[in-house]
């Protein structure tokens, strides 16, 4: 377990400093804008719970292996060799598809949403699949991480994760690009899945 745990560190720290580190100095070098949008709202509203989720997320996600280090024991259930290997391969999976996504979305990449702000509507590479792949990625290796280190603070954090990334994608995201790019969005969205290929498509009323 100490073994799978320190992997399981390294690889988390080495993630978020690709996603939003180098991503941000990628950002700045091409277009002298760094790219995080880090006013969520005020305090109470969605775009404010969804980011406070989200921190949550990265906070538990960093826990985890600190606690299994710590002498937390694994779930049972998941308390596997095989079960690792797939996590680890997920993992490390979802760390190269949430750069190629977020390198898929070129100047137009932000972390967070500024409602007075309108970019390109990127449809092109990873968002053929899906209309939010860094987040589906993003996802992913938080999953993948739960699996490698198996214990209930992990298992916390891919949940927190997926419910912040639903709030944030459903009342935040896709109603701000709804209302910039309008028809178009539109069409896009009825064509390209949520997370998925062909699951979460709108549906027009």
């Amino acid at each position: 377990m100490p073994v799978t745990a320190v992997a399981a560190l390294a690889l988390y720290i080495a993630g978020l400093g690709l996603a939003f580190g180098w991503r941000s100095v990628v950002q700045w070098r091409r277009t002298g804008d760094t790219g995080p949008r880090l006013d969520a709202g005020p305090p109470g509203s969605v775009g404010w719970w969804a980011k406070l989720l989200f921190v949550a997320a990265l906070a538990l996600g960093l826990a985890g292996p600190s606690a299994a280090l710590a002498g937390l024991p694994p779930v049972s259930a998941l308390d596997h060799t095989a079960v690792r290997w797939a996590g680890a391969v997920l993992a490390v999976a979802g760390v190269v598809a949430t750069l190629a996504a977020q390198l898929h979305m070129g100047a137009s990449w932000r972390v967070g949403v500024d409602p007075g702000e309108r970019t390109a509507l990127v449809t092109g590479g990873a968002f053929t699949l899906a209309r939010n792949p860094i987040f589906t990625a993003m996802t992913a290796t938080t999953f993948g991480l739960a699996l490698l280190v198996p214990n209930v603070v992990s298992l916390a954090a891919a949940v927190v994760l997926l419910g912040s990334v639903q709030l944030q994608v459903r009342a935040v995201e896709e109603p701000y690009l709804l209302r910039v790019h309008g028809a178009t969005y539109a069409a896009y969205a009825a064509r390209v899945g949520r997370f998925l290929p062909g699951v979460g498509r709108r549906v027009d009323p």
